[in-house]
């Protein structure tokens, strides 16, 4: 397995490696997960957002996406990694790509997700603390979580 790494917006993709990305977060979410959700919610479009993938020749094994909110927090989601290469460091490795775009987006931003609560251990190894209380999204429970910037 030779792995490459990605970042784009939306806009620029061409359409089958979008056509990838979004079809392994329905493999992922919808289908494995069992969540039927509006997984197309606008925000991959934004100005500003930004894909980033894994890929193994053509096939997207891991993506997530990053996203800035009103609030100014740089978002990180739709973290879904294919069930081929989980437990290998894929996620991990693309992960570590993503802060680092965080950083180099905006060193002073607090970055946030809502983990899916069974992997907000595997999101602390990244310095993630839970921040907020606990909700449940589509009878999955989450943790809403938040990266304190190395730069204040």
């Amino acid at each position: 397995m030779l792995l490459t790494y990605h970042r784009e917006a939306a806009a620029r993709l061409d359409p089958l490696t979008l056509y990838r990305i979004l079809r392994l977060r329905v493999d992922v979410f919808v289908v494995e997960q069992s969540a039927a959700y509006p997984d197309l919610d606008g925000r991959d479009v934004e100005d500003g957002a930004e894909q980033h993938w894994a890929a193994d020749g053509p096939d997207v094994v891991a993506t997530l996406r990053v996203l800035r909110d009103p609030d100014g927090a740089l978002r990180v989601g739709r973290v879904a990694t294919a069930a081929r290469v989980r437990s290998h460091g894929v996620a991990s490795e693309l992960m570590r790509r993503a802060l680092d775009r965080c950083t180099e987006l905006d060193p002073g931003a607090f970055v946030v997700l809502d983990a899916q609560a069974h992997l907000a251990d595997w999101y602390a190894r990244f310095g993630f603390v839970a921040h907020g209380d606990p909700f449940e999204e589509d009878g999955i429970p989450h943790v809403p979580m938040r990266l304190t910037p190395a730069v204040p």
